[in-house]
């Protein structure tokens, strides 16, 4: 199923060159149990913005548009639980995040009975480590939301924000991964799919010729 989902990985792309779907092979092939860090915590967020609304009427000789301006202020807090990390130097941060989401639902107690057929990782990134990343992840998020609860003006610009994150749970868990691996070129390719969902990511090559082709092709047109 993994092999079929890199296969279907490959159509559409109009830039992946013909001769790397048709004649390259997996090298290696693998399920990884790789371990995550699930942090769960709220942030607080209080935000100052600068906002505008138009309005625009007309008279006998004119069109006069009116801008008016306002303070706005919003504040809240925000709850997250369940904040993925990968706790694995092996696995590429940017592969493992492309990943999500797993299906927390679907979480079971540790049993070893799992593991047969798997590799399965220990952590070696601590959960201070891992922990920046889920505070800036869950502080973007929160501002965003904050933000967008803001509606009704034309524009909205933030000016100032205070923002606070309180981790309050952590819980170590492991996930299933596909790696799989294969090599064009001299080059090697990683692609890693979700073992939950089958969600396959990975960066593929670019037949060069093809990109120059469509650049040109599209600023012509433009």
């Amino acid at each position: 199923a993994a092999v079929q989902a890199l296969k279907n990985h490959y159509k559409g792309k109009r830039l992946l060159p013909k001769v790397f779907s048709a004649q390259n092979h997996i090298e290696e092939i693998k399920g990884v149990y790789v371990p995550f860090w699930l942090f769960d915590g709220h942030v607080d967020v209080q935000l100052d913005m600068k906002a505008t609304r138009s309005a625009v009427h007309y008279t006998s000789k004119e069109k006069v548009i009116t801008t008016s301006h306002y303070d706005v202020s919003r504040a809240g807090t925000v709850a997250f639980e369940k904040i993925s990390v990968d706790a694995s130097k092996k696995m590429d941060d940017a592969l493992m995040d492309s990943i999500e989401p797993f299906d927390y639902a679907d979480l079971r107690d540790f049993t070893a009975s799992y593991l047969p057929g798997f590799f399965a990782e220990v952590y070696d990134v601590s959960t201070e480590e891992c922990y920046e990343r889920a505070r800036v992840r869950a502080e973007n998020t929160a501002i965003d939301q904050i933000r967008n609860s803001v509606g009704g003006y034309e524009s909205v610009t933030v000016v100032n924000k205070k923002v606070r994150h309180s981790n309050d749970k952590v819980t170590y868990a492991f996930m299933p991964v596909w790696v799989l691996s294969t090599k064009w070129r001299d080059k090697n390719y990683i692609f890693a799919m979700n073992g939950q969902t089958g969600k396959m990511v990975g960066n593929l090559p670019v037949d060069k010729g093809l990109f120059w082709k469509y650049f040109f092709g599209i600023t012509l047109v433009v």
